[in-house]
Formats: structure tokens, C-alpha cells, sequence
């Protein structure tokens, strides 16, 4: 399941075919983080939404809830308590992405991959979103929308060996407009696997940090 990506920058949203947001994003996204999607507007047309990563539904005691909703299965997001009123009400979104990052085992420990374009130009994947509030807040949220990829040449790899393969749903440039207007019933004949002509995969280990040398020890 992926729990961690990258948002295009600020200048790179405006390829959105929608005006930049006008507000700011995290440079890398993890569940709980504030993140830009385009959702339904005026129109039909697209809309920027400031709205936390890891679905939040309007039953939730509070916005902690998210770190569990992050990713929502194609095969069960109708019937699952989370997930279900939003699909339920066609509220669709697009995340948009630079790249985003998965384990892979095949060294015997887990190692972190990225996956981009080709062209390393920015993408959008399939999400739903949910509102919730209480008597202080109103909150948008949304959940990255996934598919079983056990038999995808590189999504395949990653996670755990004994685990379930699972990958993003891309949603193409000349569909985008359908999905955040489709309907639950219509919605399923825009779930396409993602293209492994398009997409490519790199080792890409989280840096690691300096330990502070010994003198800045001295000061404590």
C-alpha cells in the first residue's frame, strides 16, 4: 500500500489544466499531511481542495483516524465503513503526483523504490474524498484508490514477499475530467492498470541524517 509520495511542485500544478492552488504543500506526503487534489467544480470543472492524506469519514472521533484510511481497495471501497459513503456519493478526486514511493524485499530487507514518469512529468492518481467536521472544524480528506497488481511486471515487486501486490490507479490526461465527474456505477470502466512502458523504478533510500558530531554533544 503506498503511503508516502511526492507532490509536483507549485509552478508544476498549473499543468493541471486549472489555475495553482493558493496554498502551500508539503514537500513529501505521509497519512496526516495536508496535500493539494483536484476535485468536481463549477461546471464540471476542475477545483483545488486542501485536504488531508487518509480518508476521514464523518462518523470519526477526530482527525487521527487517517492514519489507517490512506489506501482504499477497488474490490471492497463500496462496503467497507470508511470508505463506502464517499464512493456511495461520487465524490472522486485526482491526487496529483511527481512520484511515490514503495518497499522492495528482493535484497532480503526492505529498501525504498521510487516510481515516476518516464518523462518524470507529473500525474494524477484515482482518490475519493470525505468532509468531515465537528464544532470547530471542516475537513476535507481522501484516500488513493488501489488495484491487485500480483502479476504487473514492477508493481509486482514490492511490499512484503507473502503480501498481497497492490498498485496506484493512473488516471490519464484525457480522462481526468470523467473520473472526478463519474458516478459509482460508471466509475469501474475507468480503473486501468498502470502503464509499465510509461513508468520506471530506481532504489531510493531515505537519506541518512548526520549524527551530531561530538562537540555539539559537549553542549548538553
Amino acid at each position: 500500500m503506498c503511503a508516502n509520495y511526492k507532490p509536483p511542485s507549485s509552478p508544476q500544478l498549473s499543468l493541471f489544466d486549472s489555475p495553482s492552488p493558493t496554498f502551500d504543500s508539503v514537500s513529501e506526503a505521509f497519512p496526516g499531511d495536508i496535500c493539494p487534489i483536484l476535485v468536481s467544480g463549477s461546471d464540471h470543472d476542475f477545483a483545488w481542495q486542501q485536504a488531508v492524506f487518509g480518508l476521514v469519514p464523518e462518523w470519526a472521533d477526530d482527525l487521527k483516524f487517517s492514519k489507517h484510511t490512506y489506501n482504499a481497495r477497488m474490490e471492497t471501497v463500496a462496503t467497507k465503513p470508511s470508505y463506502r459513503s464517499a464512493w456511495r456519493n461520487n465524490q472522486f478526486a485526482l491526487i496529483p503526483m511527481q512520484s511515490f514511493f514503495e518497499p522492495c524485499y528482493e535484497s532480503g530487507k526492505a529498501v525504498r523504490h521510487k516510481i515516476e514518469r518516464q518523462d518524470l512529468e507529473p500525474f494524477t492518481v484515482a482518490a475519493i474524498w470525505e468532509l468531515w467536521s465537528d464544532h470547530l472544524d471542516r475537513v476535507h480528506s481522501f484516500s488513493m484508490l488501489t488495484i491487485n497488481a500480483d502479476h504487473h511486471p514492477f508493481m509486482k515487486r514490492f511490499h512484503k514477499p507473502q503480501d498481497e501486490k497492490r498498485s496506484l490507479i493512473i488516471v490519464p490526461p484525457d480522462l481526468r475530467k470523467d473520473w472526478i465527474n463519474a458516478n459509482h456505477r460508471t466509475a469501474q470502466e475507468l480503473i486501468f492498470e498502470m502503464s509499465a512502458e510509461q513508468f520506471q523504478t530506481s532504489p531510493f533510500p531515505i537519506p541518512i541524517r548526520p549524527k551530531p558530531s561530538s562537540s555539539n554533544w559537549e553542549l548538553f
